[in-house]
């Protein structure tokens, strides 16, 4: 009797959102460092979690605090960036509009998805970090890339004509991949642009404790015009060197933080007990840590910019925050084949263009690794672009 099983493979069929994602991303996944590749490709600090906070898992863990965390996140910990964060913003902060998140990334996601309709308009730079344009695609909006100008601040012409009649205007602060910090001119700026508007503003500011500029940092949260329209996302992955254990935060005017909530609850749930209480111990106890590894990638961003400026053909960013370079080369290639041959000779940075189509003609070279890595990976690098002229 003839078998009735089909012997085709089934055509599924999957959400629409995949297919808008993959139409629009530009995210490419570089490797760590291993054998004879030396990686500046990854942002990730090559510091260990300060041990304090290691240890206060372990001791969390140790005392049972396997359960389930309140959806929002733990009330001390809440409290405690309550406070920190009334520093910054320079107004009263409730815990209450804090919520805890799966990293800095799962904050952007559900700040992103709880406030972007299909057909939406959302400004971004151009270039900048990809997983905005990701999200806002899969929400079904539209990105709006501005381009910078030559010094890789914003240009505000282009900015405030793409900001008419925009939902949600989303950029990084200090700025991957360029490694600018935005000043408080520039930020007053913005407030002006958005005056009278009902845009809102998601400020990821990741990088914001290694500012190099000499001035103090100016959070957009700190002004008074930027404020009540401002969701400001945060992690601990860059400044306590804690990206393996995905843990974030958001803040801002509650109805926007409510509606993140119920995104992040939903795919998400709650963040990890024992994680949450290293954080607390994090904040608490961490700023000379912070201190200790804002001052070693100043000086490793000081070789590595030593080293570049040493290779014809290449034009160096100004180097105010983060940990990037972002320099252009002189080559007639596109990045894409221009880090494909660099990984040949055995050094991986990331294509310009993966951050946007203005990124184009640049490379990003990370300075989170060891200063060995960077005089090495340099080195490569300047032989590897002299091959290829």
């Amino acid at each position: 009797m003839p078998s009735t099983v089909s012997t085709y493979p089934p055509r599924f069929a999957t959400a629409e959102a995949v297919a808008r994602i993959a139409a629009a991303s530009r995210r490419t996944q570089q490797p760590q460092s291993k054998g004879d590749l030396v990686s500046l490709a990854m942002g990730e600090p090559d510091f260990d979690t300060p041990q304090q906070v290691t240890e206060a898992a372990d001791a969390s863990l140790r005392a049972g605090r396997t359960h389930y965390s309140p959806l929002l996140g733990e009330p001390e910990l809440r409290e405690a960036l309550a406070e920190k964060l009334h520093g910054i913003a320079g107004a009263p902060v409730s815990a209450a509009d804090v919520l805890i998140t799966q990293g800095g990334t799962a904050g952007l996601a559900a700040s992103i998805l709880s406030i972007v309709d299909p057909g939406d308009k959302v400004v971004i730079p151009d270039p900048t970090y990809s997983l905005y344009a990701d999200l806002v695609s899969m929400a079904g909006g539209i990105v709006v890339p501005v381009p910078l100008a030559p010094d890789l601040h914003w240009d505000r012409e282009r900015l405030a004509d793409a900001l008419d009649g925009a939902k949600l205007f989303v950029f990084c602060n200090p700025g991957n991949p360029t490694g600018i910090v935005h000043s408080r001119a520039e930020l007053d700026a913005l407030a002006d642009l958005l005056d009278g508007t009902s845009t809102i503003v998601i400020s990821d500011e990741a990088y914001s404790d290694l500012d190099y500029t000499g001035r103090p940092f100016t959070s957009a949260i700190s002004l008074d015009g930027l404020r009540d329209r401002t969701v400001y996302c945060q992690t601990f992955s860059k400044s306590y060197a804690m990206t393996g254990w995905r843990v974030g935060y958001l803040w801002g005017p509650a109805p926007l933080i409510q509606a993140a909530a119920r995104i992040h609850n939903t795919f998400n749930g709650s963040v990890n007990t024992f994680i949450q209480d290293a954080a607390l111990v994090a904040v608490r106890t961490c700023d000379a840590d912070i201190a200790r590894m804002r001052a070693a990638y100043e000086e490793r961003g000081a070789i590595m910019r030593a080293g570049l400026a040493e290779i014809p053909g290449l034009t160096l960013s100004a180097s105010e925050g983060a940990f990037y370079q972002f320099p252009r080369y002189d080559l007639d290639l596109p990045a894409v084949e221009v880090v494909a041959a660099l990984r040949t000779h055995g050094v991986a940075v990331r294509p310009g263009s993966e951050f946007g189509a203005r990124g184009e003609g640049h490379l990003r070279l990370s300075y989170a690794a060891s200063p060995e890595s960077i005089s090495e990976g340099v080195r490569r690098l300047a032989y590897g672009l002299s091959v290829l002229q």
